[in-house]
């Protein structure tokens, strides 16, 4: 039995709403393997991070996410204060823990927790909790605003915010990978590469036309794509993959080999490591940020080292 003192926070509307309507269900399950817990259903876009900040001051040791990647994305934010644009942990010894029900699962993927909920539960159970690396970003918001976020897993730029805003106004009933694969081929279809310089750890490491750019804590991001298969969630450092000018036709040509990490074989992609990336460019370049588009370049993207606990498999 758990002794933390445990508050969770859920998208209900996570799952294509599935989410809430299975909450009762998923409550129950979390009660049987955990004890007792508090916990909120979030109402509005943002609200989990203040739940979760309000709750680590409140005295609760582990915040468990029930939603998809972006309500993940938004409870880690919670686990800092930005003041200053400067992260401190809110409660170091706090622990994360995720239980996903979202359209991509991508950060499931990373931590290697299998699909169904029922494995999700029993990490929260019999689980161990490590420190792992968590991203800080700088970009431009919708309302031109400059701001400072955390992410968890993979913060990109290029196709990858184009699909991300695609499919975010979209039905997500048919599933993560057919939604994303769907609004992959259309963003594609109307999508033209952008102009962008990248710094890594200042210096200048690429200048020119780019497909997507990907800046990996995790392993996996848009439904299952296995974009940056060496990057580690504990090594202080990003796996930068940059897909460079490639054509409609190399996309087409490419099919799923991003899904199984062969894309690094293509001459036009080229993978990098570093610590801090610095990303700018004089077109609209819009942001993939944990599968969610917060806006757009310039951006500096910062890793920090074991900052956050997880609770991850045995």
């Amino acid at each position: 039995m758990n002794t933390f003192k445990t508050f969770v926070v859920v998208n209900p509307n996570s799952a294509n709403r599935r989410t809430g309507r299975e909450w009762p269900q998923i409550s129950r399950a979390i009660r049987e393997a955990i004890g007792d817990f508090e916990a909120l259903l979030t109402r509005a876009p943002g609200e989990a991070t203040r739940i979760t900040r309000e709750a680590l001051k409140s005295g609760f040791q582990m915040v468990v996410s029930v939603g998809g990647d972006g309500t993940h994305n938004e409870v880690v934010n919670g686990f800092f204060n930005l003041e200053g644009g400067k992260p401190t942990p809110v409660s170091p010894e706090a622990v994360l823990a995720v239980v996903t029900k979202g359209t991509g699962g991508d950060f499931r993927k990373a931590l290697k927790i299998e699909k169904d909920i029922e494995p999700a539960i029993r990490v929260l159970q019999e689980g161990k909790d490590r420190l792992i690396d968590a991203g800080m970003l700088t970009l431009v918001n919708h309302r031109e605003e400059k701001v400072t976020r955390l992410f968890i897993n993979i913060a990109s730029f290029g196709i990858g915010g184009e699909v991300d805003d695609r499919v975010n106004r979209q039905t997500k009933v048919l599933g993560g990978k057919i939604s994303f694969l769907r609004g992959a081929v259309v963003a594609t279809l109307l999508y033209k590469n952008k102009h962008v310089k990248i710094s890594i750890d200042g210096e200048k490491k690429w200048e020119g036309r780019v497909y997507n750019a990907a800046v990996a804590n995790g392993q996996y991001f848009g439904g299952g794509m296995w974009v940056a298969p060496g990057s580690k969630l504990d090594d202080g450092l990003f796996d930068i993959v940059v897909m460079g000018d490639m054509s409609f036709g190399e996309i087409l040509a490419g099919g799923t080999k991003i899904y199984q990490g062969k894309h690094l074989e293509h001459p036009k992609v080229q993978v990098f490591r570093g610590r801090v990336v610095e990303a700018v460019s004089e077109e609209k370049v819009l942001l993939d940020v944990d599968g969610e588009q917060p806006g757009r370049l310039p951006s500096v993207f910062t890793i920090l080292p074991k900052s956050i606990r997880i609770r991850m498999p045995a």
